[in-house]
């Protein structure tokens, strides 16, 4: 009888354990590529793009009760729309709530929890005229030759010109136009491409072939200046910053005003020689001006 009642409580445990396992929501991963955030504030323009969906809101969530997140969350808003899509809804609304559950999105709450809920989701790169100055560093070369393919089969020059340079921001870029027998032949500027480590795109155009090489350039440190930070209103917009210009020239103008030497050295005795000086008179300067 024993046995029996020990084989049921094993079973029974069994089974709950199954049971919280089921119900216990499964840990998403990460997008392949993406980061994992460890801190929301550390958010920014140059590293918005290497974080995901995810990342973001596991980090928002675990910081949003802090003491002075409320000050922070227009700027991190701001900075996120950089590279998502932001929706602010009302998660007492279930229709709008259950819409937001899929599709990619995920959820924030704001630190007021009175004012709802935001969804962000990656935005999609599908057109070349996605290309930003921000994402460009973030793609791969495969995908930006699908993305040049994608635009209309023109080759480079049917990019524009615009496009082009942010293109030209993040990856080495070189085109050949060639018979179509002869742009696969030993030794030729398709091999010797390769070899280097440029991905190639081909595409024909008649009886010729344009190809276009792509291999992404080596980060670049760039040069950091301390500017003043954007306020935003409640709203996501900008705030116009004051401008310091007209302030800096009228106090420019009054150093000059009180700096003696910036004008005398303008002036003619600057330059003038002291005659007497050199042994003459000035009545004998002026009598050898009229006999001339």
């Amino acid at each position: 009888m024993k046995v029996k009642e020990k084989k049921a409580k094993v079973k029974k445990e069994e089974k709950e354990k199954k049971t919280s396992e089921k119900k216990a929501p499964k840990k998403k991963a990460l997008r392949k590529g993406s980061k994992l955030l460890e801190c929301i504030l550390d958010l920014n323009a140059n590293n918005i793009w290497d974080y995901d969906e995810y990342s973001i809101s596991e980090a928002w969530e675990r910081e949003r009760e802090e003491e002075d997140f409320s000050i922070s969350e227009p700027k991190l808003l701001n900075t996120i729309r950089l590279a998502f899509e932001v929706v602010h809804y009302n998660p007492a609304d279930e229709r709008e709530a259950k819409k937001y559950e899929k599709g990619g999105w995920e959820k924030l709450t704001h630190c007021k929890e009175e004012k709802g809920c935001v969804a962000i989701r990656r935005k999609a790169i599908e057109r070349i005229t996605d290309l930003s100055y921000e994402n460009i560093r973030h793609i791969s070369t495969a995908m930006l030759l699908e993305l040049i393919d994608r635009n209309f089969g023109g080759g480079w020059d049917a990019i524009a010109l615009a496009i082009r340079d942010i293109i030209e921001t993040g990856f080495e870029i070189s085109t050949t136009q060639l018979p179509a027998s002869r742009i696969h032949a030993p030794g030729g500027t398709v091999e010797k491409k390769v070899a280097q480590g440029f991905d190639v795109l081909e595409i024909p155009k008649g009886t010729w072939v344009e190809a276009i090489f792509a291999k992404k350039k080596d980060p670049v440190e760039k040069i950091h200046m301390d500017l003043p930070e954007r306020e935003y209103d409640e709203d996501g917009n900008p705030i116009s910053l004051p401008s310091d210009l007209d302030s800096s020239e009228e106090n420019e103008d009054e150093t000059l005003d009180n700096d003696d030497t910036y004008y005398s050295s303008l002036t003619p005795e600057a330059d003038v020689k002291d005659i007497e000086e050199e042994g003459l008179s000035i009545e004998d300067v002026s009598e050898s001006d009229e006999d001339e």
